[in-house]
Protein backbone atom coordinates (compact mmCIF):
# COMPACT_ATOMS: atom_id res chain seq x y z
CA UNK A 1 0.00 0.00 0.00
CA UNK A 2 1.35 3.40 -1.00
CA UNK A 3 1.71 6.16 1.55
CA UNK A 4 -0.72 8.86 0.43
CA UNK A 5 1.59 11.50 1.94
CA UNK A 6 4.42 10.50 -0.42
CA UNK A 7 5.18 13.22 -3.00
CA UNK A 8 5.76 10.75 -5.85
CA UNK A 9 2.41 9.06 -5.15
CA UNK A 10 0.60 12.41 -4.98
CA UNK A 11 2.11 13.64 -8.27
CA UNK A 12 1.10 10.44 -10.07
CA UNK A 13 -2.37 10.44 -8.52
CA UNK A 14 -2.92 14.06 -9.58
CA UNK A 15 -1.89 13.22 -13.16
CA UNK A 16 -4.29 10.26 -13.15
CA UNK A 17 -7.17 12.40 -11.88
CA UNK A 18 -6.53 15.13 -14.48
CA UNK A 19 -6.65 12.57 -17.28
CA UNK A 20 -10.05 11.31 -16.12
CA UNK A 21 -11.85 14.68 -16.05
CA UNK A 22 -14.27 14.42 -18.98
CA UNK A 23 -14.67 18.21 -19.35
CA UNK A 24 -10.98 18.76 -20.09
CA UNK A 25 -10.30 19.78 -23.68
CA UNK A 26 -7.38 17.36 -24.07
CA UNK A 27 -9.59 14.47 -22.86
CA UNK A 28 -12.39 15.43 -25.25
CA UNK A 29 -9.96 15.66 -28.17
CA UNK A 30 -8.10 12.49 -27.18
CA UNK A 31 -4.84 14.44 -26.92
CA UNK A 32 -2.16 14.09 -24.25
CA UNK A 33 -2.50 16.30 -21.18
CA UNK A 34 0.83 18.13 -21.08
CA UNK A 35 0.54 19.05 -17.41
CA UNK A 36 -0.26 15.44 -16.46
CA UNK A 37 2.73 14.32 -18.49
CA UNK A 38 4.89 16.86 -16.65
CA UNK A 39 3.59 15.67 -13.26
CA UNK A 40 4.48 12.08 -14.13
CA UNK A 41 7.87 13.12 -15.46
CA UNK A 42 8.60 14.93 -12.18
CA UNK A 43 7.48 11.89 -10.17
CA UNK A 44 9.72 9.61 -12.26
CA UNK A 45 12.72 11.91 -11.82
CA UNK A 46 12.21 12.17 -8.06
CA UNK A 47 11.92 8.40 -7.85
CA UNK A 48 15.06 7.93 -9.98
CA UNK A 49 17.03 10.36 -7.81
CA UNK A 50 15.80 8.64 -4.65
CA UNK A 51 16.97 5.32 -6.09
CA UNK A 52 20.37 6.74 -6.96
CA UNK A 53 20.59 8.21 -3.48
CA UNK A 54 19.85 4.74 -2.11
CA UNK A 55 22.49 3.28 -4.43
CA UNK A 56 19.94 1.60 -6.70
CA UNK A 57 19.56 3.00 -10.21
CA UNK A 58 16.84 0.92 -11.85
CA UNK A 59 17.18 2.66 -15.20
CA UNK A 60 19.64 0.12 -16.61
CA UNK A 61 18.88 0.99 -20.24
CA UNK A 62 20.25 4.51 -19.87
CA UNK A 63 23.83 4.71 -18.69
CA UNK A 64 23.83 8.52 -18.71
CA UNK A 65 22.95 10.16 -15.41
CA UNK A 66 21.94 13.73 -14.78
CA UNK A 67 25.21 14.22 -12.92
CA UNK A 68 27.21 13.12 -15.99
CA UNK A 69 28.43 9.87 -17.41
CA UNK A 70 28.41 6.41 -15.87
CA UNK A 71 32.09 6.90 -15.06
CA UNK A 72 31.25 10.11 -13.17
CA UNK A 73 28.50 8.31 -11.31
CA UNK A 74 30.90 5.49 -10.33
CA UNK A 75 33.45 8.04 -9.10
CA UNK A 76 30.71 9.67 -7.03
CA UNK A 77 29.79 6.30 -5.46
CA UNK A 78 33.46 5.57 -4.68
CA UNK A 79 33.82 8.99 -3.04
CA UNK A 80 30.59 8.55 -1.07
CA UNK A 81 31.69 5.13 0.18
CA UNK A 82 34.94 6.59 1.53
CA UNK A 83 33.07 9.01 3.80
Amino acid sequence: MKNEEDLVYRLRKRAEIRRQIADRKSVQEGKPDRLSDLLEEAANEIERLNNINAGIDRNTDNKEYSMGTEEGYNDFIKYRNRL
